[in-house]
């Protein structure tokens, strides 16, 4: 278990400057969903109790918080991937409580607005959002947040300054 914990709140940040990008496009997208979690009913508990997830207000409520927190912390590369495995989860879990039934025409939410509406076509339309957001979340969790991170800086940082080396007589009398 050590080895593990080790391993999720210390990763490798000598990644490339641009994983920052990355961590922008799926922190923002994160955080702005999360709040939309919020401000639209349709969006939050809504659409938790249309697709049947259980205790729908106290679920969507939550994955909003983890989503408005978790982006940030994608957004600042702080503990990158210990959050990278909660979203991972929450994406497939979108996945398979939302596009098993719009593959199958059962969907209880609207279908898209224009063709495909229902099968694989329309599943793969629709799930472009999550796929890229499970994607990037799963190579932030094998690659760290890169250089350009509170990770790296953090990890980076001596703890204390380095104490002076003494020399001459003194430092060897007590």
């Amino acid at each position: 278990m050590n080895k593990l914990l080790n391993w999720l709140l210390n990763p490798p940040t000598d990644g490339p400057k641009s994983v920052l990008l990355l961590r922008l496009m799926a922190g923002g997208v994160f955080l702005s969903e999360g709040i939309l979690k919020f401000v639209y009913v349709n969006q939050g508990v809504g659409r938790f109790t249309k697709i049947g997830i259980p205790i729908p207000a106290f679920s969507a409520n939550f994955v909003a918080c983890l989503e408005i927190v978790g982006g940030l912390l994608l957004l600042t590369g702080l503990l990158t991937r210990a959050i990278a495995v909660p979203f991972i989860i929450e994406m497939v879990v979108a996945i398979l409580s939302t596009k098993i039934a719009l593959y199958l025409g059962t969907s209880p939410l609207p279908l898209p607005p224009a063709l495909p509406k229902v099968g694989m076509w329309a599943v793969l339309h629709e799930s472009r959002s999550d796929y890229a957001q499970i994607l990037t979340s799963i190579f932030l969790l094998i690659n760290g947040p890169g250089r350009w991170s509170l990770d790296a800086l953090f990890h980076n940082k001596p703890l204390s300054a380095p104490r002076p080396v003494r020399t001459g007589s003194h430092a060897l009398s007590t």
